[in-house]
């Protein structure tokens, strides 16, 4: 009886965040995850927490041979946020990929871009740090993308 009250508790609780929602991690600060992909990329933009953009991200998913299936969503979304994490970020936003293309050296391969973020602390915000919006995918070009993954230097 006690695990169906606790089941049924965390399910409410479960269901009473929306996706994405703000989950306390073990140092204080709040971890934004997409709860489907279970990693904290989003085709979307976060628009409820300020952030500064660490920089963009950019992954290309291989396909084995060219009768393997096409990468998926989950398979793209964990090499982005490799890629993300390495570089500092809390999150991953605006992440945008295509069909696979072949190459001269791949059966395909799945082009993902996105944005990496980092969420602005409690004293950031209170320094009058401004929140930054990263760019849309339909503004997306080469140029925002050249030494994409580079880890920020450090101020």
């Amino acid at each position: 009886m006690k695990r169906l009250v606790l089941s049924a508790a965390a399910l409410g609780l479960a269901a009473a965040m929306p996706l994405g929602a703000a989950m306390a991690d073990d140092h204080g600060e709040h971890a934004v995850v997409n709860e489907e992909m279970g990693v904290p990329v989003f085709p979307y933009d976060i628009t409820d927490k300020p952030y500064r953009i660490v920089g963009p991200v950019s992954a290309g998913v291989r396909k084995a041979t060219i009768f393997s299936k096409e990468p998926s969503q989950q398979k793209i979304y964990n090499e982005v946020w490799e890629r993300g994490e390495k570089m500092g970020a809390d999150a991953v936003v605006n992440v945008t990929y295509g069909e696979s293309k072949v190459s001269l050296d791949s059966w395909g391969k799945t082009r993902a871009l996105g944005f990496a973020i980092k969420f602005l602390t409690e004293e950031e915000i209170a320094a009058g740090v401004e929140a930054e919006t990263a760019p849309a995918p339909e503004t997306y070009d080469k140029e925002m993308f050249k030494g994409a993954n580079k880890k920020p230097k450090k101020k």
